[in-house]
């Protein structure tokens, strides 16, 4: 490889990757604990979803809402969590002006997530299969399962940014975060191409620093390029969707965005007028839906809409998606008439798939690693970590690279301060996120506002601690330490909380609650490993 190309590809790989740093890693660590969002969620809960799989029913859902309104005229929608352990639930106000008239809302205000329903005659909660009971709003039902998955995309951003600047500012950047990773990526192979071969598996841990930081970062970071390309990849594409469907949306829909959406089955045009004419036979929801359930047998169901509840016009329409374990591609859907049981729309979801459900599905189940069950994201959740590491080096050996006596001062100070800034905020996160689960058995009330609370002060202490330091080899080591101590205490704050030790889980067959308590504890030994190998072989 020429000087100019070499040049050119060591400082585009440079500067984007020093620009991403911080974030990638937040993004990589974050999205890798993400993998097990639905265990998180049980083991904060206390209730195993497979030792006691729920059977979702939604005939109590609506008695249950027919004792605090009139439901006639209402559209009820049913989005189900990935394990079916709940469904989030939204109603609006009635189509019957005789019963309730929606407020108007209010012109230039983004409606949050976590404040869906929109006035006192509309609801949106959280619904549990598992004790039948509401668990309340979006904020009141968080747990650390959503946090860890929302923190990978950094949607917290969009409720710490004051203005509206047309897109969720946190998604806007984890997009941006995306496409520069692409370049850092391709950028970093083509660095190291001509050596690809002789250096793969060179490793010179006896060497300098410098040596160590390099070889770990160019053999991880080979080793991990098709999983991080992956991943960049869809990343955009699931982030920033929005502006690579912008060009066509004008050239092929005339810009109006809710056409193409519709075309790509994000949504569904279900409008329905209402008839003022109530509906004589009743609708059991519950048997239409295992009905279906048997039809599509290996297919979950998704949602439900019901449009115009109790009207001769109510309608009734579910989608289905088939477990890609067994069937990769596809989607299901029924739609038909409640009063009348006709179809007006149906598909199968499997055998019918067609090209749309085969490029979103790729792109879904490569980045959410669902296909291959608890051992494909086990795999995953290493690489996400190894991907965390290849950062970790990265900023170490551009720091070293620049600490020389010939840079000039300020640029040294500079450099210095970045550099000790990125590492404490990283190497932070470990111990943060451990504490946060042992709190999570410890508080007595729990919500989106504590769980944001308790993550991000705490955070921001631990941050400013080792930045106040400054000093890497100490950061490095008392981060392993953290984490090794407060690792230990995750199992050990879950069966003194809940009673449910690992050996009970074990016996219980509740595997997902077991499983987080075995993450931290394999997690723990693994920090007390490598901070006894920085004892012994650490270099002053």
């Amino acid at each position: 490889m020429d000087i100019r190309k070499y040049n050119i590809y060591f400082h585009t790989h440079t500067i984007s990757g020093i620009f991403i740093a911080a974030l990638l890693y937040v993004i990589f660590f974050a999205g890798s604990f993400s993998f097990f969002k639905d265990d998180i969620s049980a083991w904060q809960k206390g209730e195993s979803i497979v030792a006691h799989k729920p059977v979702p029913l939604l005939n109590p859902v609506i008695d249950s809402l027919a004792g605090k309104y009139n439901m006639l005229g209402r559209n009820i929608d049913f989005n189900f969590q990935r394990q079916g352990q709940g469904s989030y639930v939204s109603m609006t106000a009635s189509a019957d002006s005789t019963i309730s008239k929606p407020k108007p809302k209010p012109a230039g205000k983004r409606k949050g997530r976590g404040r869906r329903g929109g006035d006192d005659d509309s609801a949106y909660f959280l619904y549990s299969f598992q004790d039948h009971k509401a668990k309340g709003d979006y904020a009141q039902a968080y747990d650390m399962g959503e946090f860890l998955y929302r923190l990978h995309f950094l949607a917290q951003l969009n409720q710490a940014f004051p203005f509206n600047i047309g897109v969720p500012i946190g998604y806007l950047i984890a997009g941006i975060v995306s496409f520069l990773f692409l370049f850092a990526l391709l950028t970093g192979l083509l660095l190291h191409w001509d050596k690809i071969k002789s250096n793969f598996f060179l490793f010179r841990p006896l060497s300098k620093w410098k040596t160590v930081w390099t070889d770990l970062h160019t053999a991880l970071g080979v080793i991990g390029f098709p999983f991080q390309w992956m991943y960049a990849v869809t990343g955009v594409v699931l982030i920033v969707n929005y502006v690579i469907l912008t060009p066509f949306t004008n050239l092929l829909y005339g810009g109006d965005s809710d056409k193409i959406y519709q075309s790509l089955q994000y949504n569904r045009n279900l409008e329905v007028s209402y008839t003022y004419q109530p509906m004589t036979a009743g609708f059991d929801l519950d048997a239409f839906v295992s009905h279906w359930k048997q039809e599509w047998k290996g297919s979950p169901i998704t949602r439900v809409y019901v449009r115009n509840y109790g009207d001769q016009s109510m309608q009734v329409y579910m989608e289905a998606k088939p477990d890609p374990r067994n069937n990769f591609a596809g989607s299901g859907l029924i739609h038909v008439e409640a009063a009348t049981g006709k179809v007006l729309a149906q598909k199968a979801p499997i055998g019918g798939g067609n090209y749309i459900d085969g490029v979103k599905s790729l792109v879904y189940h490569l980045h959410f690693g669902d296909f291959g069950g608890k051992p494909l994201r086990i795999v995953f959740f290493i690489l996400g970590l190894m991907g965390c590491a290849v950062i970790i080096s990265g900023i170490l050996i551009w720091l070293v690279a620049r600490d020389k006596v010939s840079t000039e001062g300020y640029k040294r100070r500079f450099n210095f301060w970045a550099s000790h800034v990125f590492i404490a905020a990283c190497m932070s996160m470990m111990p943060v996120t451990a504490f946060t689960f042992i709190m999570l058995k410890v508080l007595p009330k729990l919500d989106q506002t504590i769980i944001y609370q308790t993550y991000f002060y705490s955070w921001l202490v631990s941050s400013s601690y080792f930045i106040i330091r400054r000093d890497l080899a100490l950061t490095n080591r008392q981060t392993l330490v953290w984490s090794a101590v407060l690792s230990l205490g995750v199992p050990i704050a879950n069966g003194f909380a809940t009673g449910l030790w690992m050996w009970t889980t074990w016996q219980q067959g509740a595997f997902d609650i077991f499983f987080i308590d075995a993450l931290f504890l394999v997690l723990s030994v693994c920090c007390t490993f490598a901070y006894l190998r920085i004892r012994k072989t650490a270099k002053p």
